[in-house]
């Protein structure tokens, strides 16, 4: 299966006191780049966040969103610890010893306050649970988005390929009679040109003229980079890198081909085969 680097997921999931919120985008990177967006009542719980979501990707630059809403009951029924709230009192009153100027903290302040508002006790196990088996169904979700995406770029390179393998069907016969009448014009040319020199020399000199402009070798290796597309993309996997890699070759021989052009049909066809392998190339900055 091709896997594209692009996807999105979003879940919920009831839990003590609340609802669970997660959310997962994912766009193409070089590498796993990973930001975690996480709730302070949640942070505890991020390094098996970060370990559960480097083991289902390999590439890619993702974010991560986890909330936890409290339900209105539990905010409801909650309660002041008072505790936390002297705590927070002394903390205050030492930012002000310090920093005069700074604004003292308002009710809504206080409430935000981690563990001011006593809600119902949940086991901290329990919840990291609930998390993680969220985040699993999750990434389950972004990896069957993924590959839908995967699905599409595949169907898109094999389009071009075709595209591409119709152009060398069309040239490649042409070839010998192309190559034969620019001899003649050329043969031409060099008698008119080297008045005096026997034929033997003409003909020795479009010989290696010949060789110069002989484009077949060229057209093999593009007939076999485009069979090696084809075999990667069935095969299937992490193969993003190796697709760029092959497009580097393709484009190398596209451009060789033009520079050997010695008709404007083989030029035509160098630089309709470099758009189709820049619309590749592309398409493949999003496969994994």
């Amino acid at each position: 299966m091709i896997v594209s680097m692009t996807g999105f997921a979003a879940r919920e999931l009831a839990v003590a006191g609340g609802t669970l919120l997660l959310e997962l985008r994912a766009v193409n990177h070089r590498y796993l780049e990973l930001h975690l967006r996480v709730d302070e009542a949640l942070r505890s719980f991020e390094p098996a966040m970060r370990e559960a979501i480097a083991a289902r990707l390999g590439r890619g630059k993702v974010e991560c969103r986890v909330s936890l809403a409290v339900a209105s009951s539990a905010a409801a029924n909650a309660q002041i610890d008072p505790a936390a709230l002297e705590q927070l009192v002394q903390l205050s009153c030492a930012i002000q010893q310090h920093f005069p100027q700074s604004q003292p903290l308002n009710v809504a302040d206080i409430l935000r306050w981690p563990g001011v508002l006593a809600t119902e006790d949940v086991s901290r196990e329990t919840l990291g649970a609930d998390l993680l088996g969220l985040l699993a169904q999750g990434l389950q979700d972004l990896a069957d988005s993924r590959a839908r995406e995967g699905e599409k770029l595949k169907a898109l390179i094999l389009e071009r390929v075709a595209l591409m393998e119709t152009q060398l069907a069309r040239v490649r016969p042409l070839l010998p009679v192309l190559i034969q009448t620019y001899q003649d014009k050329l043969a031409t040319r060099l008698r008119e040109a080297m008045q005096g020199v026997d034929d033997e020399r003409v003909r020795h000199e479009l010989a290696l003229f010949a060789q110069k402009i002989d484009v077949d070798e060229e057209l093999g290796r593009l007939t076999t980079h485009l069979q090696e597309v084809r075999r990667i993309l069935a095969a299937g996997g992490a193969v993003g890198k190796r697709l760029d890699f092959l497009m580097q070759e393709l484009n190398r021989e596209a451009n060789t081909l033009g520079s050997k052009s010695v008709s404007t049909e083989t030029s035509q066809v160098s630089m309709e085969l470099k758009v189709l392998i820049e619309q590749m190339r592309e398409q493949i900055q999003n496969i994994e």
